[in-house]
């Protein structure tokens, strides 16, 4: 039997190790696992972000969350073995964004928000971190959707994911209204 290495990443620290597996087991199998690592590690990018948007000065927030996204993508191509360029996937992130303008000026209406003594501080302190949340849980769900897909950073084109995104930030945002925090982190996912 042939031994094909594969590079995954740990839910619990977030950093890459090396494995084999065997290329005439279940690739549904492996599949299945990438994925639930993937989908762990885009929810707990997803809370960082929201953690991220807390921050008081304003747009220092966008930046970071935008510096915590471009990590998850970093992280997210190692998981699926797709080569990274931090240029490219700033672009594509941005592209991204683009194509969500609403949550992406959301956010920058939110984090000028904060510029307001007292009012404006409390106004942002809870939007900016429900929009970081959702943007970074969207963005993320549609790149382990195209990298399932046997796609790259080099053929991602976001205007194909727009309803996609919309569909994640709408599943993220009534997730986060809906389901009290659970300690046991099981969630229901669709395909």
């Amino acid at each position: 039997m042939a031994q094909k290495p594969t590079a995954s990443v740990s839910p619990e620290t977030g950093e890459a190790t090396a494995a084999t597996s065997s290329t005439t087991s279940g690739t549904a199998e492996t599949n299945g696992h990438r994925e639930e690592v993937a989908s762990k590690l885009v929810e707990r990018f997803a809370i960082w972000s929201g953690v991220a948007g807390l921050i008081p000065i304003p747009f220092v927030d966008v930046a970071t969350v935008g510096g915590l996204q471009i990590q998850m993508l970093r992280r997210l191509s190692q998981i699926y073995n797709v080569e990274f360029s931090e240029n490219r996937g700033k672009a594509v992130i941005a592209g991204l964004g683009g194509s969500m303008i609403p949550a992406a000026s959301g956010m920058g209406a939110a984090s000028a928000l904060k510029a307001v003594p007292l009012l404006g501080m409390l106004a942002a302190g809870f939007v900016m971190p429900v929009l970081s949340a959702g943007a970074s849980y969207a963005i993320g769900k549609a790149f382990i959707q195209h990298f399932e897909s046997g796609g790259t950073l080099l053929d991602f084109n976001p205007p194909d994911y727009r309803e996609f995104v919309k569909a994640q930030k709408a599943m993220w945002e009534s997730r986060s209204k809906t389901s009290p925090p659970s300690s046991t982190g099981a969630t229901a996912t669709s395909s």
